[in-house]
């Protein structure tokens, strides 16, 4: 069976950055295949975000660009997602995908929260 395994999902503020890791077996980490990384936002549909192809480079999804960057390590077969500048609205579940030879593949799905979080109550008195 063939396994596709996410990792560097986690929480970060407004305007901070992430890196996502997204390893693939050798068989089918070909200069053939199309690799890309989706995002599901809470409540929606899965969107395409970023695809790599040796013959194409890469690509965005408009609402990224200038801010991720897709890349790939053929010596450790891994797919990479550099995230910076993150928003609210990056938020959700990031999966890597991979076609080849008429397959689909998908990692199992890294979780991403943009927030500033609670805020902490601070109060100065006399």
């Amino acid at each position: 069976q063939v396994q596709l395994v996410e990792s560097g999902g986690g929480l970060v503020q407004p305007g901070g950055s992430l890196s996502l890791s997204c390893i693939v077996p050798q068989s089918i980490f070909s200069r053939h295949a199309l690799m890309g990384w989706y995002h599901q936002a809470p409540g929606k549909e899965r969107e395409l975000v970023a695809t790599f192809t040796s013959g194409c480079g890469r690509t965005y999804a408009d609402s990224v660009k200038g801010r991720f960057t897709v890349s790939r390590d053929t010596l450790t077969n891994t797919l990479y997602l550099l995230m910076s500048n993150l928003k609210p609205e990056d938020t959700g579940v990031y999966y890597c995908n991979i076609q080849y030879q008429g397959s689909v593949y998908w990692g199992q799905g890294t979780q991403v929260t943009v927030t500033w979080g609670q805020g902490t109550q601070v109060t100065v008195s006399s």
